[in-house]
């Protein structure tokens, strides 16, 4: 892993500023195989976006979040430049660098593409563009790629593109969080947070794929550079059997987990559907593993429609119950957040542990030494330097919580001016699943060496390494509970 990844990334954020044609196939510079496994062979350098331009000098999406090997993509691009070249990086463990070049087009006419329109009564943001070319993913392997644009006026940005695995039968399936990566899309001006005017109660309703990613502070990508690749090149340099999709296949697919060993979702998955919810909770009761290695998932609650792109393309979250016209049709399926009323279905249910608040920056503090993932590695009280926050979750006997559940790190925390504890928990099922959530965000920052929140603590991401190696181990051979039980330690931590 190269030192510095999520520092370098930080850095790169901080340059950022903010008639129909047929789409025109653009051939590859040569044909490229399937690649190796990563690891055994060099990487490309020089994937890095270096000059992001002014905004919307270049920008484009794709008309899927992921695909299968051998389909074809098309996608929108819309640029300043008079021609533009797209490139494919395959981002793993690959010797040298995170990426690996494995297509790049021929030049292809570049056009600024008509403005972005924004559909009422939900503030919904669309790129209505023409398709500029089509992507052939023969013989790519499955994994999480950036389609990297480059015009020729210099200017840079990546659209995402995951190749998820046609079968995950043995597989440890790292799950792309795009539905959060477009919660917190503001192209356009709108997200769910947020409206031009700043004022939250113009917010979207509902958004669209069918939109570029902002260029300031996400470079096209989503979130994926800060709260995923870590993760992603930390497993697949263990050299595990791994599976790749995003939360949309979650949705889409309710055979996508069969037969998997493991589930891991990354630093930051807060949006779920009623059925990326359901499978993966019958998933764990099938006996696949689970791993929640962010600090706020499962807690908005949404519905997808299609656009005229395809299907599963808009993500609707009213967040809050009286005003989300399926109140009157289908009221299970209205977006409060999932823990609110009329029908509050809590995270812990399936976490264990239940999100708290935001910001806090504080140390993971040890609490379970004899614990398996812990022994040998870390000792009770040791203090892991600056890894909890942004958000954080703990567990709350207020709420459903499931038992036998183990407190593995018990961190002391202020968030709003109270005291309070961010706990990283594990618990087991009777079907043999363990079920790890790690309660912060800064897990997957662990991961690198040169993660700027730990400070220069570098025994703090050895043992995250060392911990987070053990878990994927052990979730690779099978349903890991039927070997290392949960050993309740509420009652001696004083949670009750």
């Amino acid at each position: 892993m190269k030192p510095g990844r999520l520092a370098c990334a930080l850095a790169a954020l901080a340059l950022l500023v903010p008639a129909c044609t047929a789409p025109t196939p653009a051939p590859p510079v040569a044909p490229t195989p399937a690649p190796p496994a990563p690891g055994a062979q060099r990487g490309t350098p020089g994937w890095e976006i270096t000059n992001p331009g002014p905004e919307h000098a270049i920008e484009g999406y794709a008309d899927r979040t992921s695909a299968l090997p051998g389909d074809t993509v098309r996608l929108f691009v819309s640029t300043t430049a008079a021609r533009f070249t797209v490139t494919a990086f395959r981002m793993g463990a690959y010797a040298g660098s995170d990426a690996l070049r494995v297509w790049q087009s021929a030049p292809v006419p570049g056009r600024v593409q008509a403005p972005a329109v924004v559909q009422a009564p939900t503030s919904t943001v669309v790129a209505p563009w023409q398709p500029s070319l089509e992507v052939p993913t023969r013989g790519w392997a499955p994994g999480d790629y950036l389609l990297r644009l480059d015009g020729d006026n210099q200017a840079q940005q990546y659209v995402p593109l995951t190749v998820r695995t046609p079968s995950n039968a043995g597989r440890i399936v790292l799950v792309n969080a795009v539905t959060t990566w477009q919660a917190y899309n503001r192209w356009g001006g709108y997200s769910l947070y947020d409206s031009p005017g700043g004022r939250k109660a113009q917010r979207s309703r509902a958004v669209s794929f069918d939109r570029p990613y902002q260029a300031r502070d996400m470079r096209g990508a989503g979130d994926f550079l800060y709260f995923e690749l870590p993760m992603v090149w930390f497993a697949e340099s263990l050299g595990l059997p791994l599976g790749y999709a995003t939360d949309v296949d979650l949705h889409a697919d309710p055979h996508l987990l069969d037969d998997a060993r493991a589930v891991i979702t990354l630093g930051h998955d807060e949006y779920w559907s009623s059925a990326m919810r359901a499978n993966v909770t019958a998933a764990r009761d099938r006996g696949v593993n689970l791993a929640f290695l962010g600090g706020n998932e499962i807690y908005r609650h949404i519905r997808f429609a299609p656009s005229a792109t395809g299907p599963d393309r808009v993500e609707i979250d009213y967040k809050s119950f009286g005003e989300d016209p399926a109140r009157l049709t289908d009221p299970l399926e209205a977006t409060p957040e999932w823990r609110s009323p009329p029908y509050p279905r809590p995270e812990s249910v399936l976490l264990g542990n239940f999100y708290q608040c935001n910001p806090v920056h504080a140390d993971l503090v040890a609490a379970a030494e004899q614990n398996w993932l812990l022994a040998g590695i870390v000792h009770t009280g040791q203090h892991l330097r600056g890894l909890v926050g942004d958000e954080y979750e703990r567990v709350d006997l207020a709420v459903p919580t499931p038992r036998p559940i183990e407190v593995l790190f018990h961190s002391p925390v202020t968030c709003g001016g109270k005291p309070d504890f961010a706990d990283t928990t594990y618990y087991t099922t009777t079907s043999g699943a363990a079920v790890f959530s790690a309660g912060t965000q800064y897990w997957i920052c662990g991961l690198d060496p040169g993660c700027p929140q730990s400070r220069g603590d570098a025994g703090a991401g050895a043992a995250i390494r060392a911990i987070t190696e053990r878990l994927l181990r052990a979730y690779a051979a099978g349903p890991t509970g039927a070997v290392h039980p949960a050993a309740d330690n509420l009652a001696a931590l004083g949670i009750h």
